[in-house]
């Protein structure tokens, strides 16, 4: 049973060129099957009734090779549904393995999206591994499920290309696989739905990652737009398509042999042409048609198509097939039904000769069109073929066995007419986007029904239901916890009342020298329901409650010139300094007890880190203490992090501190309290403006400092 309220759903592909028109699918690499599928499921799930809205977030690319298109903020789909172009990394078009430098901004700029829209998504979609990445950072920081669809997988990719001969440092080198299969396995761990097209993809190429778990993996196959994709009936071909392709033939009449792909190694188009050239009886039954996107100069392709090309070149005139094969140069997406319609009209065959085809959506397109397939014995093709009953499985690897099976197809009409029938009737019944959508509810209502049981658990723990009030609030608060927040049970009380009566317009936060553990064991004693934000081990580490989840953003920031280990050596016999126990030891500090009559100062212990090239924050405290952080960390630039983060002025922060260890984060453009029980070394900021004073002490002092900014207005 579906969801009262009707479902607002986040989808994410970053990567190629998307849009909704004119799809230049075969431009290149990344611009291929996968924008098909997501723009279409876009467009089906908006014109469902349970449907809010549906954002397919990618990214903005201004570039003048390119259409400007691709640099609109907003392309309407149709109802309820668009597509939202974001910048991200360079303004220029960048192929998908360049990208993953840039995805943490990708996030940041999703999050001040969902800002601006105040509503937040009941779920994000993500496809392939870079929006995958972008998409487990936004439901970690939102607390909201993640859908993923894989699409393709880096661990099968990198077992083909070694298969193939290629060697492991030039594949990494080309293709950045093992970042990208790193971000696989997270992805496995983290998302609540793995949506698959095939079961063969879960056994066989999910199978390979350690953290997939097949309970949540659910197979849903794509849909085809059978308005679109359909049977020629009486209609006249469209006559430009059809001499774009005769013209190549010397015997246009005869049946058409119809592949439809990328030039791509795994596509095979080396196997397909070796195995028609090489058979002299299955060119007398039939003509070859290449259809590998549109071109306007190989030399001016990227390199690897440019040599798939040329290599199909060279391979047509090795075997003189000259009048027997058509590879027209420009075909738009639009262009593609007519072209399967034609080769029925000319009882022919749609063969894909992969080398592996997770799912195969041509054909599918094939099927609805009433043209009868050759595919590969392995992945999607063989659901299809057992659903649709409308051709065969070959061995793609063999040549010979293409060409066998191609003239077996062709040579029997009774069995070709059974076969056109029985895929245009199976499509209807297995494969439109209507009864994807259907099932793709019912698997979404399951996941949001055990969302809210679980939130529901949760909301006795904390100050909000499980999912993060931070896109949404207006205004945050920052305090330190000992000799500020903490102190006295009474003004507490009253301070998480306020916070309780403000849920969902303020956010509230910790800023603390402590680890996490220490922070929430002493918030716990006292008995405080967990804070959204949680800024821990003297501004080195960020993390969001309910599951502690870290800002990887946070994380990426302050790695910045970071060398723990040179870091822990160079400081190894200084006089004066020994290291805290290890539970005080961070990825991103190093903290030291202090003998202050033998350590030297800070500035000497500066000049002893440059010289070795060595940069690091150092904070001494209490004339006890020093931590030694990333340059960029610290709890002030923490703060002002999460400003830019969130989409939020600084001026909608209020900070609340007791010690000189607060000084940095109290001052500048922020709303500074200072509570009343204080230490000394703050008197020094009692004329700043924005910093306020209050005569309460501890988090009484809080609710002086918030009443006196009216902070809650």
């Amino acid at each position: 049973m579906m969801t009262d309220q009707k479902l607002y759903i986040l989808m994410m592909s970053v990567h190629g060129l998307v849009r909704g028109h004119d799809m230049e699918l075969g431009r290149d690499a990344d611009t291929g099957g996968q924008i098909t599928y997501v723009v279409e499921l876009a467009r089906a799930l908006g014109r469902n009734s349970h449907i809010a809205q549906i954002d397919l977030l990618t990214r903005q690319i201004e570039d003048p090779n390119i259409s400007p298109d691709y640099a609109a903020e907003i392309e309407e789909l149709g109802p309820n549904a668009r597509i939202v172009r974001l910048p991200c990394g360079p303004r220029k078009y960048l192929r998908k393995e360049l990208l993953w430098p840039h995805l943490d901004q990708m996030v940041d700029r999703c999050l001040h999206y969902l800002r601006q829209q105040g509503r937040l998504p009941d779920l994000i979609h993500t496809h392939y591994a870079d929006a995958g990445y972008v998409g487990q950072h936004l439901s970690n920081l939102l607390g909201i499920p993640q859908i993923h669809t894989g699409h393709s997988l880096g661990r099968p990719k990198r077992a083909r290309l070694l298969a193939s001969g290629r060697k492991e440092q030039a594949i990494e080198r080309q293709f950045n696989l093992s970042r990208r299969i790193a971000a696989e396995e997270e992805v496995l761990v983290h998302a609540s739905l793995i949506i698959t097209s095939t079961s063969q993809e879960i056994e066989d190429q999910y199978g390979m990652y350690k953290n997939t778990d097949p309970r949540r993996c659910q197979v849903i196959p794509p849909g085809t737009d059978t308005s679109r994709f359909s049977p020629p009936g009486r209609k006249p071909l469209d006559p430009a398509i059809q001499a774009g392709i005769d013209r190549f033939l010397n015997t246009p009449e005869k049946p058409v042999i119809l592949t439809i792909c990328r030039p791509d190694t795994r596509k095979n188009l080396h196997g397909l042409i070796q195995a028609y050239g090489s058979d002299p009886s299955l060119q007398d039954m039939a003509n070859l048609v290449i259809i590998a996107g549109s071109r306007e100069d190989i030399r001016a392709m990227e390199e690897s198509q440019r040599k798939i090309m040329n290599d199909v070149l060279l391979d047509i005139d090795r075997y003189d097939l000259w009048g027997k094969i058509a590879i027209p140069k420009h075909f738009m997406v639009e262009d593609v039904p007519e072209v399967y319609r034609l080769a029925v009209r000319r009882r022919g065959i749609f063969v894909n000769s992969a080398l592996t085809e997770p799912f195969g959506l041509t054909l599918i397109e094939a099927a609805a069109s009433g043209l009868p397939i050759i595919a590969p014995e392995d992945g999607g093709p063989r659901d299809i073929i057992t659903n649709c009953r409308n051709g065969l499985l070959v061995n793609t690897l063999n040549p010979s066995d293409i060409a066998s099976a191609l003239k077996d197809a062709l040579s029997d009409r009774k069995r070709w007419r059974n076969w056109s029938r029985n895929g245009i009737a199976s499509v209807r019944r297995h494969y439109t986007w209507d009864a994807h959508v259907s099932k793709y509810l019912r698997e979404a209502d399951k996941l949001l029904y055990r969302e809210r049981k679980r939130l529901r658990r949760q909301l006795a723990a904390t100050l909000h239901a499980g999912r993060s009030p931070m896109p949404l609030a207006r205004k945050v608060i920052i305090s330190d916890i000992d000799n500020t927040l903490l102190g006295d049970e009474q003004g507490l009380a009253e301070f998480l009342q306020w916070l309780r009566m403000h849920a969902g317009n303020i956010s509230f936060g910790i800023a603390t020298g402590r680890t996490v553990e220490s922070a929430v064991r002493i918030l716990k004693k006292w008995r405080v329901p967990m804070p959204d934000i949680l800024i821990t081990s003297v501004g080195s580490e960020i993390n969001y409650w309910p599951s502690l989840r870290p800002d990887k953003g946070w994380s990426n920031h302050i790695r910045h010139r970071w060398r723990r280990e040179a870091l822990a050596e160079a400081l190894k016999e200084i006089p004066g300094l020994a290291l805290q126990a290890p539970e005080n030891q961070r990825e991103f500090k190093l903290s030291y007890l202090v003998t202050p009559e033998r350590m030297p100062p800070l500035k000497q212990l500066y000049q002893h880190l440059h010289k070795q090239n060595l940069h690091a924050k150092l904070i001494y405290s209490h004339e006890a203490f020093l931590d030694v952080l990333p340059v960029r960390a610290s709890k002030g630039l923490a703060v002002r992090y999460l400003a830019y983060k969130w989409g939020l002025p600084l001026q909608s922060f209020l900070i609340a501190g007791d010690s000189g260890n607060d000084e940095e984060m109290l001052v500048g453009d922020t709303l500074g309290v200072v509570v009343g029980n204080h230490s000394p070394e703050l008197e020094s900021l009692r004329d700043r403006e924005q910093i306020y004073f209050a005569k309460n002490t501890y988090a009484l002092g809080i609710l002086e400092g918030m009443k006196h900014y009216h902070f809650d207005q």
